[in-house]
């Protein structure tokens, strides 16, 4: 699995230089040998993997985000990759724990990735996050899990970028200026 998951990150083609790092980082973080799931909660080891999965509403332009009960912050959804579980196998089961939906990817690998150190009620450990990007309807209800979530919006592209930084994931903008500038997403 550890190939499998380097072959993803060297998948990434990187927006700017912070990506470029964090693909660096991460390819010499998976071909060493320490622990990159997390094997107990919240935060054993200290450095481990995650998959967000971004819900976009090709036609209205919009992205789905959480209102994430430990963070505090607007997150896309998506969750700690278990020990040997394959990414994209984390967001088809994720997308169904969290919102009851099936996982409907714009592509299988993963658009983004990013390392960051958490904030809220379990802060403190650095996630490892492949970003995916999935298709949604807006205009369709979606029932959440209460226990994760206080609720979710839609947000609009420009919504997001016209939003301070502090409300979301620290690279929510930098995210979003990479969909805007890439032809996966029109």
């Amino acid at each position: 699995m550890r190939n499998e998951i380097r072959q993803l990150i060297a998948s990434i083609k990187p927006f700017d230089a912070l990506e470029t790092e964090h693909i660096s980082n991460a390819l010499q973080w998976v071909d060493s040998d320490v622990e990159i799931f997390r094997i107990e909660k919240p935060a054993t080891p200290p450095k481990h993997l995650v998959s967000y999965f971004i819900l976009v509403d090709l036609r209205t332009k919009k992205i789905l985000l959480v209102d994430h009960i430990k963070a505090g912050l607007w997150l896309p959804a998506g969750g700690h990759v278990e020990k040997d579980e394959h990414p994209n196998t984390t967001v088809e089961r994720e997308i169904q724990e969290e919102l009851n939906l099936t996982a409907d990817f714009v592509d299988k690998n993963p658009f983004f990735i990013t390392q960051t150190v958490t904030i809220g009620k379990t802060a403190g450990h650095t996630d490892v996050s492949f970003w995916y990007v999935l298709k949604a309807d807006s205009t369709k209800k979606i029932i959440y899990d209460p226990g994760e979530f206080n609720g979710y919006k839609w947000f609009d592209y420009k919504e997001i970028l016209d939003t301070d930084i502090l409300e979301f994931d620290p690279h929510m903008h930098r995210f979003t200026h990479k969909l805007l500038k890439n032809s996966l997403v029109p």
